[in-house]
Parts: C-alpha cells; structure tokens; sequence
C-alpha cells in the first residue's frame, strides 16, 4: 500500500480524535492539516508517518503540542458557544490527561502505543489515564437523553451514565419520541444512535434539538462512516458500536468538559 493510501485510510480516525480533543471540528481539522503539510515538508517526518498508525498520531501530537493554544487562540470567524467555551477551558487546564484517554479509549492504543505518540513514559501515561478517571468522576452532575431504539444498548447505556452520577431525562427509540422528550425536559446531553425505528435518522432529530438550543450530542453508531464524509458539519464525538463502556464514557468526559455554560 502506497504512503499515501495509508495515512488516507487513517484520516477519519485522526480528524475524530483531532476535533475530540480540541472540542471544535475546524481548529481539529486545522492541525491534521498541519501535520500533513508538515510530513510534506520534512521527509524524515514523511518516513515516520508511514510507519504505523500510532506513528501518524505521534507526529499530529509533536505539532499540536507545540502550537495549540496559539491556533485555539486565532480561530476564524466568530466561535460558536461551544467552541468559545473549549477555549476558555483549555486556557486554564492542560489537556494531557485527557490526551492519554482519549488514544486508551477512544482510539484504542495500549498504553506503551500512547506513550509513544505523547513521547512520555508508559508508567506517565498510565497516571494521566488514572488522573482523567478521576476528572469524569468530578464532572457536574447533568441530565441526559438517550436517542437508541434497541433496548439492551439503551438499558446499558442508562446504567452507565447513572454509574457516572447523571440523571437520564428521556429514552427514545423515535425521531418523535426524541423531540417529545425535548419539549418536556433540557436534556445537558444528548447520545444518540443515527439509525432507529420506524426508519427515523437520529441525525434529523439531533438537528431538530439543536434547533431548539445549544447541547453536546455523542453519536454511538455502527455507520460512523456516513458521519464522516465531510459534506456536513461532523460530529465532535463519535463512538463505534460494538463500544467499549470505557470509550463512551471517556466521550461522555470530554464533552462535559467542552459543553458550555448555557444551558438547552
């Protein structure tokens, strides 16, 4: 396979992980962008980038940690309240927690992979991870819709984010249903499957809800492929059925963490 066949297949994973991390999907796309033109210009970057996947992430986090808050701070345009929110946030707080994470769950690197790509030592890494755990546990207590229309997924994903201290506001297995729930309740978070019953998308009732207001949504889909062609604004969170509770729960931390002040 070609290099450039390789970091392409990749790309979609690094733009996820890229817009995760930095809670805003163009500054994330703007440092994959970095990073590619950086590989072109330096060929011992070029070499190392096809080397393995986690050899791709390295370079991504060797220019994003050396220029992020510059780029978050000179983002074009005005920021949404979302984007505005990560910023202000990501200005007092170091990331690297999150960081190590987000490669263990998210991305699904072993720890020694994610010491490599944060160029920190395993035992570091494994700390960071220990440290986000903590910060999950410590996040405001919110409510939550759940947009899933199999019932087993549904009920565990229920358990999970009352685990987590949250409250759930609604279940619904419909379009309908959803946006029902929305007009009784302020959901402070949204997670949300794209194909449910009746042959409703869940990506027509999360453009419904944000219509009504400002929300966090984690997408949980087995077609993550059809939310990542970049024709419409991508989502910020997007986990892969079958999941890990480790991998929705991490998604759960950062958008908390990135979600802003102004409630649904």
């Amino acid at each position: 396979m070609s290099l450039g066949a390789q970091v392409a297949s990749q790309l979609p994973y690094l733009r996820r992980y890229a817009r995760a991390l930095t809670g805003s999907q163009s500054t994330g796309d703007a440092f994959v962008r970095a990073t590619l033109e950086a590989a072109l210009a330096d060929a011992d970057l070029r070499d190392t980038i096809g080397k393995s996947r986690a050899s791709l992430y390295h370079v991504f986090d060797r220019v994003w940690s050396s220029a992020h808050l510059e780029t978050a701070n000179h983002a074009d345009g005005e920021p949404s309240l979302h984007e505005a929110a990560a910023q202000e946030r990501l200005s007092a707080m170091t990331p690297a927690n999150r960081q190590a994470l987000l490669l263990t769950t998210l991305e699904d690197f072993s720890i020694d992979e994610a010491a490599f790509i944060m160029g920190r030592d395993g035992a570091e890494v494994e700390q960071l991870v220990q440290d986000a755990i903590g910060e999950i546990e410590r996040e405001s207590a919110t409510s939550v819709l759940i947009i899933e229309d199999e019932p087993l997924i549904s009920m565990q994903l229920e358990d999970l984010v009352r685990s987590l201290g949250h409250d759930i506001c609604g279940m619904a297995a419909t379009r309908t249903q959803a946006i029902e729930i929305v007009e009784r309740t302020r959901p402070g978070l949204v997670l949300a499957d794209i194909q449910l019953a009746d042959g409703s998308s869940g990506l027509d009732a999360v453009d419904d809800i944000l219509s009504i207001g400002s929300v966090p949504v984690i997408f949980i889909t087995a077609y993550p492929e059809r939310l990542l062609t970049g024709d419409r604004p991508e989502p910020t969170y997007l986990v892969t059925k079958p999941f890990q509770e480790r991998t929705v729960r991490a998604a759960i931390s950062q958008a908390l963490f990135f979600r802003s002040s102004q409630p649904l």
